[in-house]
């Protein structure tokens, strides 16, 4: 079979698309209010716990300040994103790509294998001896795929206006509005952090292979 599969090469792009569309018009939806709380409510700066900086236009989308147009886009890209996220998922079961790639065993959790692996990447030696992953991948594609997306798209129906009097038990389970918003805006980074950090790992493992790969599935194995 190829290296990637149909299916996950598809959803790895739109997911690109919506990721990046999703953060650049929320950034601008923070600069509208950068102040973070926890609980049900919050709105004056001493409530808050955090007071975001604000975002420059060159990094918003759209590239100037605008709230209405922001939601308009971080909507329009919400329901591919969320739509784009189950269908991987279903994929991920179906042809076993989950089973067989992401999921660790566990001699992979002993101290010696991780900082073996750790001492790996800090030498740039990707080999994974014969699998697909190493143990810092699965584990970084496993959060991402089962935390931090799926986070996403929980805490951003609970802050949606008008979804709270049908999702109003999500909201609760999340400990209110405003820490479901918290929550959003954390999540949103440590996928942001994500992105970043495969990115150079794409640069310093081979980026015209990695891309070809992911475009046309790579070599049989």
């Amino acid at each position: 079979m190829k290296r990637h599969a149909l299916s996950t090469r598809l959803w790895h792009w739109l997911n690109l698309l919506c990721v990046v569309t999703l953060f650049m018009s929320g950034l601008t939806i923070s600069n509208a209010h950068p102040r973070l709380y926890w609980g049900d409510w919050g709105f004056d700066a001493s409530q808050a716990w955090l007071i975001v900086p604000r975002f420059p236009d060159w990094m918003t989308i759209p590239g100037y300040y605008s709230l209405s147009v922001a939601r308009d886009w971080h909507i329009l890209m919400a329901w591919p994103f969320a739509l784009g996220l189950l269908f991987m998922w279903a994929a991920m079961l179906i042809n076993r790509h989950f089973k067989r790639d992401i999921v660790t065993a566990r001699r992979e959790w002993r101290p010696s294998a991780i900082r073996r692996d750790i001492v790996e990447h800090l030498k740039l030696n990707f080999d994974h001896q014969g699998a697909k992953y190493n143990f810092l991948q699965k584990l970084a594609y496993g959060l991402v795929l089962g935390v931090f997306l799926p986070m996403m798209v929980f805490t951003g129906i609970s802050i949606s206006p008008g979804m709270e009097p049908t999702f109003g038990w999500l909201v609760d389970l999340l400990g209110g509005r405003q820490s479901a918003r918290t929550l959003h805006f954390l999540f949103a980074f440590a996928t942001a952090a994500f992105f970043v950090v495969h990115v150079v790992l794409v640069i310093l493992a081979g980026p015209i292979r990695q891309i070809r790969d992911m475009i046309t599935g790579g070599r049989e194995v």
